[in-house]
């Protein structure tokens, strides 16, 4: 059992470096690293933040902090502790320091965002404090105010970005959400191609291959790719949950599944495969009340 949670804690803090480097480490390696003190604060933390422990999961979290002081996973988590007990000074603090650890990752960027609004503050009045220049977090601070609803302020975002193939695809979910057209905007650049050759059909079917072999290392690789090409796309965000959730990376998993309902639109077959990984990642982080009810959401016979 130890063995099990040492693997999983591992994979959990080191996929971004993974990617990164590209090539494969075992998890034995990483284990070294990392004390039993460590992985127990680590998941009795999480337990905590699940069943709403605030207190008791940022004392945890602080544990981890001062066994690993630069560890940007654990920052995450105290930013996304702290906002949940509402002590937003701390959780920007954290957020900040997280984000300046990883600035493409679109979550702790995202909890930033969220972090600054409880205060009525925004991202420009911390630009000088975070990275930015980096084309990457620009990106994703425009899908994060699209998600929002927060469209103008979107647009402003992609005014900074230039000419792009990104650019010019959010523009026209945006200018399509303006309009209230309730339709998807397929990007301009492939709209017209037989569907054999729509890139995003072909990241779908290698995805259905990978999930039908419950090859969750590669489903993961495949999905996160195709979401840095096509990030308004619920079913890539519903594959790299489930990816995350097969190699037991559950609160990660949440997060990602969370933000497809935010792209979702009238595809009740997808919108019941994102509720059951949902409620398999609550039970597995050992929130049951948040399990039932992404459970009780399912629509039968679909």
């Amino acid at each position: 059992m130890k063995r099990a949670i040492g693997t999983y804690l591992i994979v959990f803090l080191f996929s971004f470096w993974i990617y990164a480097q590209e090539e494969e480490q075992s998890s034995e390696v990483f284990l070294e690293e990392y004390t039993d003190e460590f992985q127990e604060s680590f998941f009795e933390a999480l337990k905590q933040k699940g069943i709403q422990n605030y207190d008791r999961a940022i004392d945890l979290f602080l544990e981890c902090k001062n066994l690993d002081p630069l560890n940007s996973v654990v920052d995450y988590e105290l930013g996304k502790a702290y906002f949940l007990d509402k002590q937003y000074v701390q959780a920007q603090e954290y957020a900040i320091k997280a984000l300046i650890a990883e600035p493409t990752d679109f979550w702790y960027l995202e909890n930033l965002v969220n972090v600054l609004e409880k205060q009525g503050s925004s991202v420009g009045l911390v630009e000088q404090s975070i990275p930015f220049t980096d084309r990457k977090l620009k990106e994703n601070l425009a899908v994060i105010y699209f998600k929002k609803k927060k469209y103008q302020d979107a647009l402003e975002v992609l005014k900074k970005l230039g000419n792009s193939k990104f650019a010019s695809d959010l523009s026209l979910k945006i200018n399509d959400s303006l309009q209230k057209k309730n339709k998807k905007a397929s990007p301009a650049i492939i709209k017209d191609l037989p569907k054999e050759e729509d890139p995003v059909v072909q990241y779908k079917n290698k995805i259905e291959g990978l999930l039908e072999k419950s090859d969750y290392v590669q489903m993961e690789m495949v999905s996160k790719e195709a979401l840095d090409s096509y990030p308004l796309q619920p079913y890539f965000y519903f594959a790299y949950g489930a990816a995350l959730n097969g190699s037991s990376r559950s609160a990660k998993a949440v997060e990602v599944l969370e933000s497809a309902l935010d792209y979702l639109l009238d595809d009740d077959a997808l919108a019941n495969k994102i509720y059951k990984e949902l409620s398999r990642a609550y039970t597995a982080i050992g929130n049951t009340s948040k399990a039932q009810e992404y459970l009780n959401k399912v629509k039968p016979g679909l």
